[in-house]
Formats: C-alpha cells, sequence, structure tokens
C-alpha cells in the first residue's frame, strides 16, 4: 500500500491543517489503497518547543503587531533573506525530517507549510532525500520559506504566482498547477440562489483566534438593524458569550462547525461574508462566489494577501471610519459595483487549470504511479516516480 505523509506545521488549527485535510478526505473519497497521515514536524521534534514556539508567535501578532509585520516580510518576503533567517536551527529540523521519513517510509511528502517543503528541498540538494514532493500554497503569495529545487509539483493558488515561480525561480511549466487555495470538496462550487429578502443575511467570521478585531466589528451591530448577521465564533468562547448576552433578534453567534456540510450550507444561507483575508476562508468564498467583505487583517502574510485580492477586484475593504451596515449597503445595491464584481469573479475561476478534486487526487495518484501519464499534461515525464 502506498504512503502520503502530510506536513503542515503547528498543532493549531490553521489553514495548512484544513488544506491537509481537505486533500486527505479527497483522496478517501476517490482512490483505494493508499494509506496517509498528517504530522506537525515542531511537535514531533518536541512537544514544549511546538507550544513555546505556538504561544509566543500569538503573543507577538497580539501585542506587537507592527514588529511581526516588518520582521515577516524582511524575514520571508525579501529575497535571500530565507536561508540566514533558518541556518542558526535548521540543523536540529533537517535531522528531524530526515529521522520523520526513516520512521514513516512515505511514498509521497505534501507539504502545505512552507517550512517542511524548505527542509525538504534542502535534502534533495544534499542528495538525502529521493521521495516525490507535493508543495500546496495556501496563500495568494509564495514566501521565500517554501522550497522549491526537488519539488516534484505544484499546486498554485493563480496564474500571477505560476508565472512569478516560472520567471523567478525557474520551475518548469509542466510541474504547476493552478487549483486556487484548495477547499474541502462538500464547500460545493454551486453558487447559492438570489435571495428575495428585504433583509440581507450577512455572515461574519474570524473571531477563532481572538485576533483581527472582530468584537469590535461585531460591537457595531449593536446599533445597526436593517441587516441580518451571524457570526461564527470558532471556539472562542469570550467572543459568543459576549454576543449572545446581547440578547438581540437580528445578532445571532455561532460556535464552532466542523461540518463542511452544515457550513456549505451556511454559505448558501447567506448574501456575503464580513471576513480576513486568510487564504482558506477567502477561497471557500470565491468558490460560492459570495460577495467579501474584509473587516480587518493580520500582520504579515493576510496583510499581503489583501494586497492581491484588491488588486484583482475580488474582495471590498471596509473602512473602519465609516459606518460598517452603509458601506455594504452601498455595494450590494449598486449593480454597476456587483457586475464588475462579478466579472473578476468569473475571471479567477477561468484561471483554475484543476477545478475537481479529482484532478488532484490524480496529480498524487500519478506521482505514486498509480495512474497512466497520459490522463495529466501538467506532469513532465521528468517528475520522479517511485
Amino acid at each position: 500500500m502506498k504512503k502520503i505523509l502530510f506536513l503542515p506545521l503547528f498543532r493549531m488549527q490553521s489553514g495548512h491543517h484544513q488544506v491537509a485535510e481537505a486533500l486527505m478526505d479527497m483522496l478517501k473519497k476517490h482512490s483505494n489503497g493508499i494509506a496517509f497521515k498528517k504530522v506537525d514536524l515542531i511537535s514531533y521534534t518536541n512537544n514544549s518547543l511546538e507550544k513555546m514556539v505556538t504561544t509566543g508567535y500569538l503573543k507577538w501578532i497580539r501585542y506587537a503587531p507592527e514588529t511581526y509585520n516588518l520582521a515577516y516580510k524582511n524575514l520571508f518576503y525579501v529575497p535571500s533573506s530565507t536561508e540566514w533567517a533558518f541556518k542558526w536551527y535548521q540543523t536540529i529540523f533537517l535531522r528531524k525530517m530526515e529521522q520523520l521519513i526513516a520512521e514513516e517510509k512515505p511514498d509521497l511528502i505534501v507539504c502545505t507549510h512552507g517550512f517542511p517543503s524548505y527542509l525538504l528541498s534542502q535534502l534533495k540538494i544534499k542528495g538525502k532525500c529521493n521521495i516525490p514532493i507535493i508543495n500546496v500554497y495556501t496563500d495568494y503569495f509564495i514566501n521565500n520559506v517554501w522550497g522549491t529545487q526537488g519539488i516534484d509539483a505544484h499546486f498554485l493558488p493563480s496564474q500571477e504566482v505560476k508565472e512569478k515561480l516560472m520567471s523567478m525561480r525557474q520551475i518548469p511549466k509542466q510541474k504547476m498547477m493552478v487549483t486556487g487555495i484548495p477547499v474541502h470538496e462538500d464547500i460545493t462550487k454551486i453558487a447559492s440562489e438570489p435571495k428575495t429578502s428585504d433583509r440581507p443575511r450577512i455572515l461574519i467570521s474570524g473571531g477563532n483566534s481572538g485576533l483581527g478585531g472582530i468584537l469590535n466589528v461585531a460591537a457595531q451591530l449593536k446599533r445597526l438593524t436593517e441587516f441580518d448577521y451571524f457570526v461564527l465564533c470558532g471556539n472562542n468562547n469570550k467572543l459568543y458569550d459576549e454576543i449572545d448576552s446581547w440578547n438581540l433578534a437580528h445578532i445571532k453567534p455561532l460556535s464552532y462547525i466542523s461540518s463542511r456540510v452544515e457550513m456549505n450550507k451556511l454559505y448558501e444561507d447567506v448574501d456575503a461574508i464580513v471576513t480576513k483575508p486568510g487564504g482558506v476562508t477567502i477561497s471557500e468564498a470565491l468558490r460560492k462566489k459570495l460577495p467579501i467583505f474584509v473587516h480587518s487583517m493580520l500582520p504579515g502574510q493576510e496583510e499581503i494577501n489583501l494586497k492581491y485580492l484588491k488588486e484583482q477586484k475580488l474582495v471590498f475593504e471596509l473602512n473602519q471610519k465609516r459606518p460598517f451596515e452603509q458601506q455594504m449597503k452601498e455595494t450590494l445595491k449598486n449593480k454597476e459595483i456587483m457586475e464588475k464584481w462579478t466579472t473578476s469573479i468569473e475571471s479567477y475561476h477561468k484561471e483554475i487549470e484543476l477545478d475537481k478534486p479529482e484532478g488532484m487526487v490524480e496529480v498524487m495518484k500519478l506521482i505514486l504511479n498509480l495512474e497512466e501519464d497520459s490522463k495529466l499534461p501538467y506532469i513532465s515525464s521528468q517528475t520522479k516516480v517511485i
């Protein structure tokens, strides 16, 4: 039986884990005879280290976002800086990565975070790894953490990123597939039906970690009563209890939703989503062709995501100095604005080369030597198989 090892980073739930789980469920549904496992390298290396790094990361973003943003861009978004940033501790993790591979004996490795990809690329360069690797990117840009040398396939968020990789890192076109940021296939592509109610229904997301200013957004809604709001609180019990204590008919807090089918129905029941520019949530909303309003962003990755999304006219950024509900009303009821947005959404979907879950599964099966090469033109004959 062939085995695929999925490598996100950290134990906390994030887009890296959601994408890995979406792909694992696709494999479960559309293939036989393939085993798979998800491992966080930091926890594997040392549980206490993982807890310390995660806690430090969250505190840094919460209490010093400006310095985090500056550090992220200088270390991971400026060419040739990553090697220096990782040099002092990469030896430890390279050794642990070799140990993990020896223990798990995978036939394919799928990286949904840049750091495992970087380490595996280094091992390939040193001739210490001959296992095929797929990079699956979870933002709308690629930072310098991601390894590219020796990587066998790339699942990319957009044509723009594909073109940048070809020009900047000389990756053969045949190894790159535009998939969008993969989402669970229970999040169907069928768009929701136009609503007939005079009261638009708005989904507000981004409260799971307690970061990103969502409570400030929700607090504004107490004074606004023209729309109905559903606030996704995730595991943020403090946020849920606060909103629930308001006892307002037009604002409903929702706790963590584990069912993708339920989440899909929620998307189809609302007219728009207010969220942060995290890769997976945005990708799900784009798949549903749901108007997206950005209420706030975390420094670093989300700020760069937002820049891309605004350039492509895929989202609407809310002005914190203007009334919250008024901005949405002006946008959603403006026919010209919504027609331009629809055109942008259609252009985004036309760029995607592997749109169906079966396509991504077939790429993995091809690399595992379980499919005929003729089924997928995207992978060159130089792709390594075992």
